[in-house]
């Protein structure tokens, strides 16, 4: 039987004494990531009764979860991801790759049309170890979601993408100031402090 590593068990310490780990599990949300959505929400007001938005990245489904509570019946969350969803009330789920022209061409297929009042992005890649490369993965990712808030966005519409800070992190908030009246940071207190993840907002898409 291997040894846990010192990383691990402490991860694992960390997460079994999570405070967001068992609120997440009372409140019947898949992962503790719900309540960075929900408190930067709370300070932001981006998700209203009504709002029509993407979540890309979406499994687990603990942001859809809290999306789709928000939005209620009049508003529609449209969820994308590699990995499989279990389904979620009020969340129309398309399984694929992100990067591919097909899963993106089905994806909008089922939006058919409709302008996005919002586009969340929890997406993070397969983290490889290799820091150079996990950061470029990262980023090629949020490249991808800005992308398409660009073009799925309504005008005056809202992107919440999350990155790492570090290499690419200064040219990608120039590229969004290109397509949002104002670009802010957020960074949630669910958000590990140890964790360079950060969370730019895109308001006001121009």
């Amino acid at each position: 039987m291997s040894v846990r590593s010192k990383s691990s068990k402490a991860w694992l310490n960390e997460h079994v004494n999570d405070h967001y780990v068992h609120k997440a599990q009372k409140d019947g949300y898949r992962a503790r990531a719900a309540y960075k959505l929900l408190e930067i929400n709370e300070k932001d007001k981006l998700i209203n009764s009504g709002t029509v938005l993407a979540d890309l990245g979406s499994a687990p489904g603990s942001w859809s979860q809290a999306a789709a509570q928000l939005v209620g019946s009049s508003g529609h969350v449209f969820a994308l991801d590699i990995l499989p969803m279990e389904p979620v009330e009020g969340v129309s789920f398309i399984q694929g790759d992100f990067r591919e022209d097909s899963v993106l061409a089905e994806f909008e297929s089922l939006l058919d049309n409709r302008p996005l009042d919002l586009v969340i992005c929890d997406m993070a890649p397969n983290m490889s170890g290799n820091a150079v490369t996990d950061q470029a993965r990262s980023f090629y990712l949020c490249e991808l979601a800005l992308d398409f808030a660009a073009n799925h966005l309504k005008q005056g519409g809202n992107f919440l993408v999350k990155v790492f800070q570090g290499s690419g992190y200064q040219e990608y908030m120039a590229a969004m100031r290109e397509i949002f009246t104002s670009v802010q940071t957020r960074k949630p207190q669910a958000s590990r402090n140890r964790s360079s993840e950060i969370y730019l907002l895109g308001k006001n898409k121009r």
